[in-house]
């Protein structure tokens, strides 16, 4: 599919069928967040893959949302903030680098016709217990993956002179 139709078909699932995902699957969108770009390069993520029935529901103690834990598929998107890039002002771009990678995820997992739902509102602290962890690798956000049982809720999105100012804002 072209992107136009790309970014008009992903949407926030919230309702997995009950049947795995193809490794081949989970595979290409491993490599989706991997080929995303990074401040110079510096690739400090981490993809934690959940897949086993009891570890995905032991996940409910970082986010107790039923569709969350009952999708076959719970990726973690991980940042190791110490090996990122930091710019001049100190403003290390760990959360901007893990996020981009998160996106280029969710859309292969669109494109392959699996749903994704980006989550952050979650306990970052119950995340690193159940995952363990190790110190410096820091939960960003997770997804469930899966395939669909519901279909697209689009959501209003604003107009684009709500969002867009050009050449500056005026005092």
């Amino acid at each position: 599919m072209d992107f136009r139709e790309l970014r008009k078909a992903r949407y926030s699932c919230r309702d997995y069928q009950d049947r795995p995902v193809d490794e081949k699957m989970i595979q290409e969108l491993l490599e989706a967040a991997r080929s995303a770009p990074t401040a110079a390069n510096r690739q400090a993520l981490r993809f934690v893959v959940i897949r086993d029935k009891h570890k995905r529901e032991s996940m409910k103690a970082a986010y107790s949302r039923e569709w969350f834990y009952t999708a076959p598929v719970i990726i973690c998107a991980c940042g190791v903030p110490d090996d990122n890039w930091v710019r001049s002002d100190g403003k290390n771009y760990n959360d901007v680098d893990v996020a981009i990678a998160m996106d280029h995820l969710i859309l292969q997992a669109a494109d392959l016709g699996l749903g994704t739902c980006w989550i952050a509102a979650f306990d970052p602290q119950a995340a690193r217990e159940i995952l363990s962890l190790p110190a410096g690798v820091e939960p960003v956000a997770l997804t469930p993956v899966g395939h669909p049982a519901d279909s697209s809720t689009s959501k209003r999105r604003k107009n684009l002179n709500e969002l867009v100012v050009w050449e500056g804002f005026e005092e």
